[in-house]
């Protein structure tokens, strides 16, 4: 169970990244999670959306570079040692971490979610599953 990331490619300068959220917030795409890498030229801007089709359209419309990204979305209880219980599960099952981050949802003070990108999502959320860890759902985004 994956859900679609949207990388957007933005050039380092002031006023891109206000532009990009400005198109997203005209268009009312709401963004659930964020991530921002940069270099000397040029950010990746990473998102999870309540609609990737339209965001994805929208984007192209306004002229952003953008690809999808499969990632897992999960659900870690807030409490000392959560995100550490679900590292040793992808530890465990031989999965590497490439990079996540983390958002809020809803009202939900218990937990927390974590975006992983990892090589292999199937084997990821099997191994994550088996251990009763919970996966959000490209469906479930909206609801968060």
């Amino acid at each position: 169970m994956t859900v679609n990331q949207i990388s957007v490619f933005l050039e380092n300068r002031p006023g891109t990244l206000t532009n990009m959220t400005a198109l997203l917030a005209e268009n009312g795409i709401d963004m659930r999670a964020l991530s921002l890498a940069e270099t000397n030229d040029f950010g990746i801007v990473r998102i999870i959306v309540d609609d990737v089709y339209k965001a994805a359209t929208v984007l192209k419309d306004g002229g952003f570079v953008h690809k999808l990204t499969p990632v897992l979305a999960v659900l870690i209880p807030d409490e000392p040692g959560g995100l550490h219980r679900v590292l040793e599960v992808l530890t465990e099952a031989g999965v590497n971490v490439e990079y996540m981050y983390a958002f809020l949802g809803g009202g939900d003070v218990d937990h927390a979610y974590m975006i992983f990108r990892v090589q292999d999502t199937k084997a990821a959320g099997a191994a994550l599953a088996a251990k009763g860890i919970k996966l959000v759902s490209q469906d479930n985004i909206s609801g968060i």
